[in-house]
């Protein structure tokens, strides 16, 4: 199995994060649109949506996105974008307030094995911020950049007393991750178990035995040893 979440090689300038950062601060926050997830205040703002307005902050896999405005003003969170050789969807700026917690939850179809992966680069926060996925902490430091999986229960409690807040960037699958991934100790091939029923993978063996190649084989051996 795959880590459930994983610092990535990079880190990147607390004070240039905190400096794009005064940029957005005169942008309109919106409040998250799924209430019943968190208490408090969690509010967002886009860098990059599927209308190109900042106030659109929904994030759907498999939509056309496009930078915002605000984007072009913010020249350093654009150099992070760029470092990810990938298409991006939804770049977003996540804030969680004071004494305010995200309950834990799921979000469908946001693990590496998916295709899809989530980066989060925090710019404020501290000691008393609390992010848990798969019930593990983990420690996010500011400049850090993590990965995680978001297809596993996860939460998030700040107890301090100032605002967390994170870049988020919703990045696709590719060779150039593939790579970066495998060097962090991932199994490139690895299917999770709880994907799809036993017919789906008798489909999916099926269709990946008409192309013969090595990777091929691997997927279907893992398939066939989930259904032993």
């Amino acid at each position: 199995m795959n880590p459930s979440s994983c610092q990535l090689p990079i880190s990147f300038s607390i004070e240039k994060l905190q400096n794009d950062l005064l940029i957005c601060e005169t942008n309109l926050w919106t409040p998250h649109f799924n209430t019943n997830r968190y208490e408090g205040k969690w509010t967002s703002v886009s860098l990059r949506s599927q209308s190109g307005l900042e106030n659109d902050i929904f994030s759907f896999p498999d939509k056309a996105y496009k930078n915002t405005p605000l984007l072009d003003s913010c020249s350093y969170f654009k150099e992070i974008m760029d470092w990810f050789q990938c298409e991006k969807e939804a770049v977003r700026l996540l804030r969680l307030g004071p004494n305010s917690e995200i309950k834990e939850h799921v979000d469908n179809d946001t693990s590496y094995e998916d295709g899809f992966f989530r980066i989060h680069v925090p710019i404020i926060t501290n000691s008393e911020v609390y992010f848990y996925v798969n019930h593990q902490l983990v420690p996010m430091k500011m400049g850090e950049c993590w990965y995680a999986n978001f297809q596993l229960p996860h939460s998030v409690l700040n107890k301090s007393l100032e605002p967390r807040i994170h870049l988020t960037l919703d990045c696709i699958r590719n060779e150039w991750s593939d790579e970066l991934f495998s060097k962090m100790g991932f199994d490139l091939n690895y299917v999770p178990k709880h994907e799809c029923s036993d017919e789906v993978k008798r489909k999916v063996i099926a269709e990946l035995s008409r192309n013969p190649s090595e990777t091929n084989a691997k997927i279907i051996a893992e398939l066939q040893s989930q259904m032993e």
